[in-house]
């Protein structure tokens, strides 16, 4: 890792919270397509989640991208464990894959 300054706040929100959406806006008021679906999505299979506003600050916008190694956003963490974007979100709610990480993690889903 770099010494990027918003990398040790990025760790911060990833170790102190089980489930993290970083998204552009918020559950309530999503500012992207993307961060809607995986928002509402997460909502509607029960489980809580910490959500991070990237367009609140432009160096997080930026540094997560970098943190990750991941071009977009939203990027969702998992105890810790970058799990991906929206596409990759998707594929792993159909295939039940995602809900098996929760379930292995002692994670609330309905």
């Amino acid at each position: 890792m770099t010494d990027n300054p918003v990398f040790k706040d990025i760790e911060d929100e990833i170790n102190n919270n089980d489930v993290v959406l970083f998204m552009k806006g918020s559950p309530k008021f999503p500012q992207c397509g993307f961060s809607a679906l995986v928002s509402h999505a997460l909502t509607d299979l029960g489980v809580e989640f910490k959500d991070v506003n990237v367009l609140k600050n432009n160096d997080l916008r930026e540094g997560i991208k970098e943190f990750s190694d991941w071009p977009t956003i939203p990027q969702l963490y998992v105890k810790g464990e970058f799990i991906g974007g929206c596409d990759i979100f998707k594929e792993m709610v159909e295939s039940g894959e995602l809900q098996e990480i929760f379930k292995q993690n002692d994670i609330k889903s309905a």
